[in-house]
């Protein structure tokens, strides 16, 4: 294990502080000793902190398994608890052992997350009991029963404490200006929450429950297990199921923060190694039910929050458990003077944030809200394991909807085309429909199939194959696509080309010699000939609408993008773009002449005042890229070789001006932001003609104009061909141009816990 960084002290002891109020809260709301929670804190920073295979993940006792845990100390008692706790550490092992973490992963999020919605829901519920200073029922409908009586009747001091603590917790990440930044670091809101309600409690003299840590001689340590076999394994199994995949979703949610927090120049973490994270949270259990402490897995939260105090090492977990180890023994007297009131608080409002709205808003777009909300509902009014068996079930349900739900619509396009649209798989179940549709249309009609699907069993693919044989002896003529269609072309077995792949790797438009032709010229006409058929057989009819509108509408692009004629630079591939998005200019190294100038090009200047005036664009792009020939050319100009006084040398001195900002660092010379090996040695050269290609775009008086009143833009963007990645200009008016590397959304999808 290699040695504590500097930064993982720090970081350390930001996650006990975080750490330490939220193990206190859930064993409360567990109903388990207090000291219960600190034992799972400590086991899990140390245990599984050295042990796991997620380096920045923290583990400890999660608001996940309250419930579960809750049920299980009202049935068998806290000491079997323990038991349990252990065995499903010895059964975590045994997954690890047979290298099934990946596998865990694969049940549906709406399950998972409806299912820390139904527990959250729990929670809150019965926290409130206690925030209103009573006692929580032992289910959530009992808790909602009793609502009303505890609502005509709340114990007033417990209800201002609580009131309190949660003002502070949700009020403290507002805290404005810079002091507020720096109190905020110094302390959770967790952690000030509780604090200030201790203190308030203290200072007021209120007469409250508290936490009460008996003496570690008459600590409860597990017995063994007593009761029905069937339920003391389903028991076993549950804690193993749920705390292996919340710790195995939490590690991959902690992953993609690391690599977020890589790329924006932090330091490498090695990503988790998720069959080790589960023999190391399979450890921890063990140590943890043996030594009489809650179950432990790996908590997102605190993880996050390890990650963004700059953890760079397994050291700040284990650290952190350490110091939670330490508070136990020499923090007892003033961890004695929390009121209960407010870890309930604290508890209630991690609880409501686990209904979390991303959560709902993502489910929603992949339409799978039943799913979420049967399992939400399950877990709420039945328990964990009944409401996860019922989400399951609605998933394979909707699944089977899925499969056997297929929409099949018949259109007439405005060129007397007639259009059949399947959008689902295409079973045996939609052949009555299809034939339907089929049959609507006229014997000797041109026809477009469009297939979209994955899938298409025997019954199915021989109706279409029937009915096209069948139209086409008639006089008509049939055009299917999509991927299930691939199948029915004739030569649909063949074709397998992927969007924006070279020619030379084209199947179906492999050059074939021209006659009479020779020399490798011969091949590029029909190469382009075969693209072009392939364009009018797989997308033509895919985008044919969307051409029509545009035919009929206009044009309407918001951006000007202004780049090299480098074949290797597409500029739809790299901009995501479709028909009508860009208005687009190219030229031998994307130079913009500046106006008045001998050698300036009018073609260049009238489509920058057709795209400003006419077409009102909102931004002007200027796009450069590595081993540009033209940069390699004005370097071999410079030296007094290459472009002579043609075209392309009197084209090139636009150029020059570039090669002039080098020189004088006054100017600003661009680099791109953080530590990378130079593409090339063109690099400096290139991202300096892309700044200075800028400095000439606002010469143009159609463009300052713009400028001026704020109704245009300007980007600067270098893209280095050889890695595939793009760069965006951030700092264009400064002394040090800066490019800066543009990501993909990486927002790690966290849970609450």
């Amino acid at each position: 294990m290699s040695a504590p960084h500097r930064a993982d002290l720090s970081a350390s002891i930001s996650v006990f502080l975080i750490a330490l109020p939220l193990s206190l809260g859930i064993a409360l709301a567990t109903g388990a000793p207090l000291q219960a929670g600190l034992v799972a804190a400590a086991v899990g920073g140390i245990v599984a902190g050295a042990l796991g295979g997620a380096p920045l993940q923290v583990s400890g006792p999660a608001a996940g398994l309250t419930v579960i845990t809750a049920e299980l100390i009202h049935e068998y008692g806290w000491r079997t608890t323990c038991a349990i706790t252990a065995l499903a550490g010895l059964a975590q092992l045994g997954l690890a052992a047979l290298r099934v973490a990946r596998s865990a992963l694969v049940v549906s999020p709406a399950i998972v997350h409806g299912m820390l919605a139904g527990i959250g829901i729990t929670i809150a519920l019965a926290q409130l009991h206690i925030v209103l200073g009573g006692t929580a029922e032992s289910s959530a409908v009992e808790n909602v029963t009793q609502l009303p009586g505890q609502l005509a009747d709340p114990h007033l001091t417990a209800l201002a404490i609580s009131l309190l603590t949660m003002a502070v917790l949700l009020l403290w990440p507002r805290l404005p200006g810079r002091a507020g930044a720096v109190v905020r670091k110094a302390a959770p809101a967790a952690l000030a929450a509780v604090s200030v309600a201790t203190v308030v409690a203290w200072a007021a003299g209120l007469r409250l429950p508290r936490v009460d840590l008996p003496a570690w001689s008459s600590h409860a340590l597990p017995e063994l297990p007593d009761g029905p076999v069937l339920g003391l394994l389903a028991a076993v199994l549950t804690v193993t199921l749920v705390a292996s995949v919340e710790s195995l979703l939490s590690a991959v949610a902690v992953d993609k923060l690391a690599s977020v927090r890589q790329r924006a120049g932090g330091p490498r973490v090695p990503r988790a190694d998720l069959d080790r994270e589960l023999r190391g949270q399979g450890a921890a259990n063990v140590v943890s039910g043996v030594l009489g402490g809650l179950p432990v897995t790996g908590v997102a939260v605190r993880s996050s929050a390890n990650v963004t105090a700059g953890a760079v090492t397994r050291w700040s977990t284990i650290l952190h458990g350490c110091w939670v180890l330490v508070a136990t023994g020499l923090l007892v007297g003033m961890l004695q003077l929390i009121p209960l009131a407010a870890l309930a608080a604290l508890v209630m409002i991690v609880g409501v944030q686990m209904v979390n709205l991303t959560h709902i808003r993502v489910v929603t777009k992949h339409r799978e809200a039943l799913v979420y909300a049967a399992t939400a509902a399950g877990v709420t009014l039945l328990g964990v394991l009944e409401g996860v068996v019922i989400g399951v079930a609605v998933a394979v349900g909707v699944a089977l909807h899925r499969l056997t739900h297929t929409r099949i619509s018949h259109e007439t396009l405005h060129d007397g085309t007639h259009q059949v649209r399947v959008r689902g798989q295409l079973t045996f179940l939609a052949v009555p429909r299809l034939s339907r549709a089929l049959g609507q249309i006229p014997d000797t009609a041109p026809v477009a199939v469009e297939l979209d699907g994955t899938f298409m069993d025997h019954a199915a693919y021989e109706t279409l194959h029937d009915w096209r044989a069948a139209h086409a002896a008639q006089g008509g003529t049939v055009e299917i696509t999509g991927r299930a269609g691939e199948r029915i072309g004739d030569q649909a077995a063949e074709h397998h080309c992927r969007p924006w792949q070279p020619w030379r790797n084209h199947q179906c438009t492999a050059a074939v010699p021209a006659a009479g032709a020779s020399g490798a010229g011969a091949f590029q006409h029909d190469q382009l000939l075969g693209g072009v058929r392939n364009f009018q057989r797989t997308t033509a009819p895919l985008i044919r609408r969307e051409l029509a509108r545009l035919a009929q509408e206009g044009q309407r692009p918001t951006q000007l993008f202004l780049t090299c004629a480098d074949s290797r630079l597409v500029t739809s591939m790299i901009t995501s773009s479709g028909p009508g998005d860009l208005f687009t200019v190219r030229n031998i190294g994307n130079l913009v002449p500046p106006p008045g100038t001998e050698f300036a090009d009018d073609s260049v200047a009238a489509a920058i005042e057709y795209a400003v005036n006419v077409l009102r664009v909102g931004t002007v792009t200027v796009c450069g890229h590595s081993g540009c020939g033209a940069m390699q050319a004005v370097v071999a100009r410079e030296a007094g070789v290459g472009a002579g006084p043609g075209s392309l040398g009197r084209w090139l001195r636009h150029a020059h001006p570039s090669v002039e900002r080098l020189s004088h660092p006054g100017l600003g010379v661009p680099r791109i932001e953080g530590e990378r090996p130079a593409s090339d040695a063109l690099e400096p050269l290139c991202l300096a003609n892309v700044v200075q290609q800028l400095d000439h775009l606002a010469l143009h008086e159609c463009v300052s104009r713009r400028l001026a009143d704020g109704s245009l833009h300007l980007r600067g963007m270098y893209f280095d061909v050889a890695n595939a990645q793009a760069y965006v200009l951030s700092e264009r008016d400064a002394t040090d141009p800066v490019f800066t590397a543009v990501h993909p959304d990486a927002r790690a999808e966290v849970l609450t816990g």
